[in-house]
């Protein structure tokens, strides 16, 4: 099972959409998310979503992002408008999922993507 990501490099006030794609011999998808590392801080939880479509997001970006998925695809994505230079930080997605040999869900991760906001 694997999680590809895909980002950017933007400029402040900028809109930019973050996509994660799950694949591999999955048997089902629970929560699927978004964390985020900024240099020298710890990773936080940015924004997650269940499979029934019900959205948590961190206060310093509720308003301005926005999460998805696609269920039939496997996918999440994160819609981000308004982006500050304090947004600059590696995006990692996950997916708490089952894969299809194994009897038990857990976390996968994507691989990180940068996001960088110039100001």
């Amino acid at each position: 099972v694997q999680l590809r990501v895909w980002g950017g490099l933007v400029q402040a006030g900028e809109s930019l959409r973050l996509s994660c794609a799950a694949s591999g011999s999955i048997f089902s998808i629970r929560g699927m998310g978004w964390y985020r590392q900024a240099p020298g801080n710890e990773r936080e939880l940015v924004a997650r979503i269940s499979s029934d479509g019900t959205t948590d997001s961190a206060d310093s970006v509720k308003g301005r992002f926005t999460i998805s998925r696609d269920n039939a695809k496997n996918t999440v994505a994160l819609h981000m408008n308004s982006l500050k230079p304090e947004d600059t930080a590696v995006y990692y997605c996950y997916a708490d999922l089952k894969p299809a040999f194994s009897i038990r869900y857990r976390d996968y991760w994507g691989q990180g993507t940068l996001v960088t906001v110039s100001s």
